[in-house]
């Protein structure tokens, strides 16, 4: 479980790297039937990276402490840490907070494994960007009010709430999300009625 949080994290810290390129590469074809072929790849790279920063955040959430077994006793110990740290912005009430704790990470590997399977991509490309809107929306009022707390996000090192927090999260993880959202809705509404030979890779249609 530990290598598959690894990799988790890896994606999560580093893959949008893989979606701005997958991006420069769309918008260096002109021909319609090419721009159709990178946006899939686009697409299908994209919900592989969204997917795994919420699989991350789950895993985070939801791992036990070190040297504890995984098992439903050990979750909810980290779950119940966790709905401190949500405690901690001082939002919501301490029953509120323990609600949004035992919640969050389970719709968060809902919402991972949704964006990965591709299924109505254009939908959970969607509510992906409003949860991360929410996340950042919850760190900057927290820095605005001066609170030094860890912004809870459950991926990658802890990060304390604040510009730091909000850049990477802006950059890692919103950027991405849009990128795909737009994207599935742009493929949605393309013509799909292009040719065999102008897709990178096929034969030439016979006449």
């Amino acid at each position: 479980m530990d290598a598959l949080g690894s990799v988790l994290n890896w994606l999560a810290e580093w893959g949008f790297i893989f979606v701005l390129v997958a991006l420069t590469a769309f918008f260096c074809v002109r021909r319609p039937a090419q721009r159709r072929y990178f946006m899939r790849v686009l697409l299908l790279i994209g919900g592989i990276v969204i997917g795994s920063i919420f699989l991350a955040a789950a895993y985070g959430k939801l791992k036990p402490l070190a040297g504890f077994p995984w098992t439903w006793a050990s979750m909810k110990t980290s779950i119940a840490l966790f709905a401190i740290q949500v405690e901690s912005y001082h939002v919501v009430s301490a029953n509120t907070a323990n609600m949004i704790a035992h919640v969050l990470p389970f719709a968060e590997l809902f919402l991972g494994l949704w964006l990965i399977s591709g299924i109505l991509r254009r939908y959970s490309s969607l509510v992906a960007c409003l949860f991360f809107v929410g996340f950042m929306i919850a760190i900057y009022s927290a820095y605005r009010r001066g609170l030094a707390i860890d912004c809870g996000c459950g991926v990658g090192p802890p990060e304390q709430a604040g510009p730091g927090a909000l850049l990477r999260d802006g950059l890692r993880f919103l950027l991405p999300s849009l990128i795909v959202c737009f994207g599935a809705f742009w493929i949605r509404k393309q013509p799909a009625g292009a040719t065999t030979a102008e897709v990178p890779g096929s034969a030439p249609a016979s006449r």
